[in-house]
């Protein structure tokens, strides 16, 4: 009979313990699908509380304001000038002109450029002894050339004077380099 007892016992504990480790797994699992829930939780309450424009520097507005203008201005000893002026991010330009008649010269023109924002211009600053240029910002994609003063040209003249960016021209003239 003892034996029996012993016998019993042992089945008795064993069957206790089986019973008891699958839910302690499944109190394991639920604790790390719990844990996992309160981390990706804590993740995104962080994220929502911190501003990282604290972080990011303020850019320029003449940083933003770049792009490749193309345009045929007038000439009077010629039938026209293509002009390609590219305004880079780091506040330099490239200036190419090229009068429209047979075997014409490109002319290039380097320098650095500035946004006023107030009066809506950009001004060109060449680097050898040409003189400077402004071009009124009618919007994003079109720049209209101004006075060597930075006066508005007359009404007639001034459409004639457009450049505009190579992503809102439907063509463009292109110059090979």
């Amino acid at each position: 009979m003892q034996t029996l007892k012993k016998h019993f016992k042992k089945s008795l504990a064993f069957i206790f313990i089986s019973a008891l480790l699958p839910a302690q797994l499944n109190l394991a699992a639920t604790d790390l699908t719990a844990q996992d829930k309160y981390l990706k939780a804590r993740v995104k309450s962080l994220e929502q509380n911190s501003d990282h424009a604290n972080h990011i520097e303020p850019v320029e507005k003449s940083q933003e304001f770049h792009g490749v203008f193309y345009g045929f201005l007038p000439c009077e000893n010629c039938n026209g000038i293509k002009a390609t002026l590219s305004l880079k991010q780091n506040n330099l330009y490239l200036l190419v002109t090229q009068p429209a008649k047979e075997s014409s010269k490109e002319f290039y023109e380097k320098g650095k450029y500035t946004w006023d924002d107030e009066k809506h211009t950009v001004i060109l600053t060449p680097r050898n002894d040409a003189s400077i240029k402004h071009y009124l910002i009618k919007d994003e994609g079109t720049l209209i050339q101004l006075n060597s003063d930075g006066s508005p040209m007359q009404a007639d003249k001034a459409t004639s004077y457009t450049l505009r960016r190579s992503d809102s021209a439907k063509t463009r003239e292109v110059h090979i380099h």
